[in-house]
């Protein structure tokens, strides 16, 4: 049994912090920006809260963040009370939010200053991933501060790979939007040419998903989307906020990304038709307008 704060129940935080306490046994401390949401874990699966994050992290062996952005990262782990100032040297922060290979590269250097390690470790799966423990999770960091905490980690993944250096956890959930940005609009073509052709979609999808046209998306949400149906999964502003972090990242190494540019505007084009908080696979929408 280790020591762990989680920072961060949203929605995501609140289920993988379940995790480390019903399958790992751990003693956990949780710090949430609204108490109340806290207060309603620590009554769900035990443990305790802390009023900040420095409180939270205070004594904690790994201590795992799972917030908005880069900035959020930054207010939860420095400062005054941040997690940083609580934690003793030698102890790992995991950082589950997807944010910035940058951002994640400044955090690595703030928390050696403090005698710490650090690992970018971004994850994939939505909510249902988070629920059930089956989380996939992209890590970048030192092999040694890795091996420490991937025992821990796999209390809510069923995938855990170490990238390469710090930042690559962050990249390689880039490389995970832009496959799914381009998987999710081509699937939305599809199901919308099909209905337009007066195809039964779900006649077509149980032959063509048995062949290379196959998905996760088709799988999962080809039924919801063929019904109109966006109020589930993961919201098209995180998407957004996800694809502007892949654009950014774009500029400064080089690489050409035409097809998750256009995406990134129709998903634009989906929150102005006031679906910021519908499912991604909301891009058949826009098409049947």
């Amino acid at each position: 049994m280790a020591t762990a704060a989680f920072i961060g129940l949203g929605v995501m935080g609140y289920h993988m912090a379940g995790h480390l306490r019903t399958r790992g046994g751990h003693d956990v401390c949780v710090y949430n920006r609204t108490g109340a949401k806290a207060d309603k874990w620590v009554a769900e699966f035990g443990g305790t809260s802390a009023s900040t994050p420095r409180e939270a992290a205070a004594g904690a062996e790994f201590v795992f963040a799972c917030v908005g952005n880069d900035d959020d990262l930054r207010g939860v782990a420095t400062g005054t009370d941040g997690a940083f100032e609580g934690m003793a040297p030698g102890a790992i922060f995991i950082d589950n939010t997807t944010a910035s290979a940058e951002v994640a590269r400044e955090m690595s250097d703030a928390a050696a200053e403090k005698g710490c390690g650090f690992l970018d470790a971004p994850v994939s799966g939505g909510e249902a991933g988070a629920q059930n423990g089956m989380l996939t999770v992209m890590v970048g960091g030192k092999p040694e501060t890795f091996e420490k905490a991937r025992p821990v980690i796999e209390c809510y993944a069923k995938m855990v790979g170490l990238m390469g250096d710090v930042g690559s956890g962050q990249l390689t959930k880039m490389v995970n939007q832009i496959c799914i940005a381009g998987i999710v609009q081509g699937l939305s073509e599809a199901v919308h040419f099909g209905k337009s052709a007066g195809l039964d979609i779900e006649k077509v999808v149980d032959v063509i998903s048995k062949g290379a046209a196959g998905s996760w998306q088709m799988e999962h949400r080809h039924k919801t989307m063929n019904e109109g149906h966006y109020e589930h999964g993961f919201a098209v502003d995180w998407m957004r906020k996800d694809l502007a972090i892949v654009l950014d990242e774009a500029r400064r190494n080089g690489a050409s990304l035409p097809v998750a540019a256009l995406v990134d505007q129709f998903y634009r084009d989906v929150q102005k038709m006031g679906g910021g908080r519908w499912d991604t696979s909301s891009l058949l929408a826009r098409l049947e307008r």
